[in-house]
């Protein structure tokens, strides 16, 4: 029974219908009882495994095929009208050839399955930063994922009316062929094709290939962003709230820094901190002027493995009800779950994430695959902030870029201006850890964390973050930053403490926002005094000579760092926007 009269919904569910032919078709309507059936049904054909339910209420363990364990970045594709569309870090497929292909693999792949009809909202339900999304699909895991992971439901429909501005998701497991999965995005048709997966990021299509791939496009063409961000607000003893947005590549801490534990000391004094999310940003300018964000998702889709007491204790207890786990191991003792790193005591009675018997206390296997992963609920999270379903988002004061570089950016740097701002995102990367100890590993590339993520090109995304900055009063503006956590000394040892400490350079970066300290001007930006950061209680750690260090500009990595910008930005020929390009020669001129 269809939940809606709209047209070009249903025209295009018969459509679908026609290609893939399902036995039967389900509208997810929300409802408590829908989900209790779906889980039921998923466990009763070994889709799922139902865990301890007094320690783990709500709680399921997914095992995905072995061929099928992440993210494809080479059979993702944006399939934009031209080439030059997609620009040179996109792999592009003609849409009318992509759309053959990826039927032809599609065509009756539902024979003797069923059809899940999800109606689902990115953002809070009617908020005028949602977007309505739906999906189709033959899996099970799909929607109980998609349930935990965004708004799901017939408000969905109510809110949507007769519109036709939703995102169309057609998602068919087929026979999970690696050689024949492709994950396609149309940013010109609001669509998104995903065949051959069963693995979260591919098939959870609100997530990466909506929220950030179609959502970067709509973004650009509505004058508003979509970026690969963490939302955090700091709340001073006062009681004052200030939010930051930041944009890390993968393997950079940002869940850890999203769901931040404040130092001992700042918490004596009455710090705290509030996550909005911890991957994804929607940023549009408010009436007042100033830009808010909001995050899409309703839930966490979090790597486990290093996920514990200690390094995140927060996105830990966000796992321990209505959860689905997915590749990790499963302890028979107490059928409960267990991976890498969540303490020192792996069960020697378990099931690894294949699905072979594992004695964790004497395999040198590892019981949890390294990308296994939590879907949890973000309303489990101690620390979710309470503006979390605001519908008008928070509003954001700083922007903050970083990556991992042992030598070369100082632990906190801030832009001059918006345009410089947006030639430092520009510039992100990390280094791949070498096996010598403190040899440095080959540097990429990853502006504002999106190469993977942007659904067009990328000269013509940072143009619009220069168009963006344009439209914005300077004094209102988030001001920008760069933080490098990962800065090491000759002996190959981190110099700055990072987790919870990071909150010290936050505290920076905001009394750099209020103007409440100076900074002085180097050859990439301006720089903190060491004094101006908080090192009490870090004795033994930091001293104030050791941090003057991890805030030196040292200009001949800056100069090699040029050579390594102007190849990057070479990629993409006369399309660079001329700002960038002059930001180049400046950064140049400046560290000769």
């Amino acid at each position: 029974m269809a939940l809606t009269t709209n047209k070009s919904v249903l025209s295009w569910i018969d459509e679908k219908v026609e290609l893939v032919k399902p036995d039967n078709i389900v509208w997810i309507d929300g409802s408590k009882e829908q989900i209790e059936e779906l889980r039921a049904t998923a466990c009763s054909t070994g889709e799922l495994i139902k865990l301890n339910q007094e320690l783990l209420p709500d709680c399921y363990l997914h095992r995905t095929a072995v061929n099928d364990v992440a993210r494809v970045e080479g059979r993702t594709f944006i399939c934009a009208s031209t080439k030059e569309e997609a620009g040179p870090t996109n792999n592009w497929m003609e849409p009318s050839e992509a759309y053959k292909m990826l039927y032809d693999i599609a065509r009756d792949s539902y024979k003797g399955r069923t059809m899940y009809v999800i109606p689902y909202s990115m953002g809070p339900v009617g908020s005028p930063f949602a977007k309505v999304g739906i999906e189709l699909t033959d899996s099970i895991y799909v929607v109980l994922n998609m349930v935990i992971m965004t708004r799901v439901g017939k408000d969905v429909l109510e809110v949507l009316g007769d519109s036709n501005d939703w995102v169309r998701g057609l998602h068919c497991r087929c026979d999970i062929d690696e050689e024949k999965r492709y994950i396609c995005q149309f940013p010109q048709d609001n669509t998104i094709i995903s065949v051959n997966s069963g693995y979260g990021g591919n098939v959870l299509l609100g997530k990466k290939c909506f929220a950030l791939r179609i959502a970067s496009y709509q973004g650009w063409k509505e004058g508003w962003q979509a970026e690969h961000m963490l939302i955090l607000g700091i709340e001073n003893p006062q009681g004052e709230v200030k939010y930051i947005c930041a944009a890390f590549p993968s393997a950079c801490g940002k869940t850890n820094l999203a769901m931040l534990i404040p130092p001992e000391l700042y918490k004596e004094k009455g710090y705290k901190v509030w996550c909005v999310g911890d991957d994804i940003s929607w940023i549009r300018k408010g009436p007042d002027g100033r830009l808010y964000a909001i995050n899409p998702e309703n839930g966490f889709f979090g790597v486990a493995p290093g996920t514990n007491v200690k390094s995140n204790p927060n996105a830990l207890a966000s796992t321990k009800k209505g959860t689905i786990f997915t590749n990790v191991a499963h302890n028979l003792d107490d059928n409960t779950v267990w991976w890498e790193g969540l303490d020192k005591n792996p069960p020697a009675n378990a099931v690894e994430w294949k699905g072979n018997p594992w004695n964790g206390q004497e395999s040198e296997e590892k019981g949890a695959h390294p990308n296994s992963r939590f879907t949890a609920p973000a309303v489990n999270c101690p620390c979710l902030s309470p503006e979390f379903e605001n519908p008008n988002g928070v509003p954001i004061s700083a922007i903050v870029f970083g990556g991992r570089r042992a030598k070369l950016a100082p632990l906190v740097y801030q832009s001059r201006d918006w345009n410089h701002g947006v030639f430092v995102g520009s510039i992100m990367a990390s280094e791949t850890t070498a096996a010598a100890a403190g040899a440095v590993g080959v540097v990429r590339r990853d502006p504002m964390a999106m190469l993977p993520f942007c659904g067009y090109n990328m000269a013509d995304y940072w143009q619009h973050w220069i168009d963006i900055g344009a439209t914005l009063d300077p004094e209102k503006a988030p001001k920008i930053f760069n933080v490098n956590w990962f800065r090491k000394d000759d002996e190959g040892n981190f110099m700055w403490p990072g987790f919870g400490d990071n909150l010290r350079v936050l505290e920076w970066i905001i009394n750099r926002c209020e103007g409440k300290v100076d900074a002085k001007d180097t050859e990439i930006g301006y720089i903190p005094y060491a004094k101006d950061i908080n090192i009490e209680g870090l004795e033994g750690e930091v001293s104030l000579e050791s941090l003057e260090s991890i805030l030196e500009v040292e200009k001949e990595l800056w100069q090699e760092d040029a050579k390594g910008i102007e190849e990057f930005y070479a990629k993409f020929g006369d399309k660079i926007p001329a700002v960038l390009a002059e930001e180049l020669a400046t950064l140049k001129k400046n560290v000769q």
